[in-house]
């Protein structure tokens, strides 16, 4: 493994595990104040563990007992970038020359560092901008100068927190395009609350809850069968916890789920997850029966526009509708009602 992290922060309520594979890039899910970027700070060095380690090639990055640092590796000396929200570049200096800081700060002559620099902005599609002052950048021509100038450094590891959350919704996609392409092969921690950076980006994501990892896995696989509230939120799902009584997914409320077990040998009192799409419920303000239907209570909490339909979420599920049955159902928040679901559009595995 080339990234090891083993570290607690009594005081955050942090208590993390993870590692990152040579050339693999991992996505940390999870709520704002989750610990995502407390996991990116102790690997880069802007913070400190009360106890535990942080390793890179097996060589110790920081090792801590008690609350005693034993061993210390300072950041600018463990070949690890930390790219922010904002690109942060420096600007009394040029595009070429912000890029070129990593490689001068090594020691590397001006010449060869500017070189370097060019060839940067060439993958980033900025070598045209390589004389401009920083103020003359778009947000988004700004962030892939700091991709350009945090890759320069030869990072054997790069760190990502969230890099797209101050650009416009028009840039991001250029900005994703240009990573996917650089992330290919490198190690990288990528921090992010969107769906599709974690589909383009990562090769495995972990969801962190409360200062602890809620699961992990390959991307496809915690997205499609997730087992954590957040990783079924951000996939767009719902999602029902609970046990297995034989026929379906019993959850401590009492309610029951049916549904589809493909591939998966469930045994009574086993804990089972049960997933749905939005799209698949249907709300209605009395009880219906029928077909095989799950029916669930609930009481509004919000309704959100989602293109030409409104997601209406409940205490515990959410479905989206046609704005007409909304108005039609007299919706707002409070309303008590009732959300159907066929048997056939819910999946049920392990949890």
């Amino acid at each position: 493994m080339t990234l090891t992290l083993a570290a607690t922060l009594p005081d955050r309520g942090f208590d993390v595990q993870l590692d990152v594979a040579e050339g693999r890039t991992l996505a940390l899910l999870g709520p704002n104040g989750a610990g995502k970027s407390t996991a990116l700070g102790l690997v880069a060095g802007t913070l400190c563990p009360h106890d535990g380690h942080v390793t890179l090639d097996g060589r110790p990055l920081v090792r801590a007992q008690g609350g005693r640092t034993r061993t210390w590796v300072p950041p600018h000396a463990r070949q690890v970038a930390l790219l922010a929200q904002e690109a942060l570049l420096f600007p009394h200096l040029s595009v070429r020359q912000n890029v070129a800081f990593g490689p001068r700060s090594r020691g590397v002559r001006r010449r060869d560092a500017d070189a370097a620099a060019g060839r940067w902005l060439e993958q980033v599609g900025l070598a045209h901008l390589a004389d401009r002052p920083p103020s003359t950048l778009s947000g988004g021509q700004a962030q892939r100068v700091a991709v350009a100038r945090a890759l320069a450094a030869e990072p054997r590891v790069l760190l990502l927190d969230e890099p797209m959350a101050a650009l416009d919704v028009d840039v991001t996609p250029e900005l994703r395009q240009a990573l996917q392409r650089l992330l290919a092969g490198r190690t990288a921690v990528l921090t992010t609350h969107d769906v599709l950076d974690a589909l383009l980006l990562a090769d495995e994501v972990a969801v962190i809850e409360d200062g602890r990892v809620a699961e992990r896995g390959p991307t496809t696989q915690v997205l499609s069968r997730p087992r954590s509230a957040f990783a079924a939120r951000i996939a767009g799902l719902n999602l029902l916890t609970g046990t297995w009584t034989g026929d379906g997914v019993r959850t401590p409320a009492g309610e029951v789920a049916h549904g589809r077990t493909p591939g998966d040998a469930l045994v009574p009192g086993a804990p089972t997850i049960a997933v749905f799409r939005p799209a698949a419920v249907s709300v209605y303000l009395e009880e219906r029966h029928g077909s095989p239907r799950n029916t669930f209570r609930g009481t509004v909490t919000s309704l959100e526009p989602r293109g030409d339909l409104v997601r209406v979420r409940t205490d515990h599920l959410a479905a989206d509708v046609t704005p007409q049955a909304a108005a039609e159902l007299a919706l707002v928040p409070g309303t008590p009602v009732w959300l159907s679901v066929k048997a056939a559009e819910v999946d049920v595995y392990l949890g």
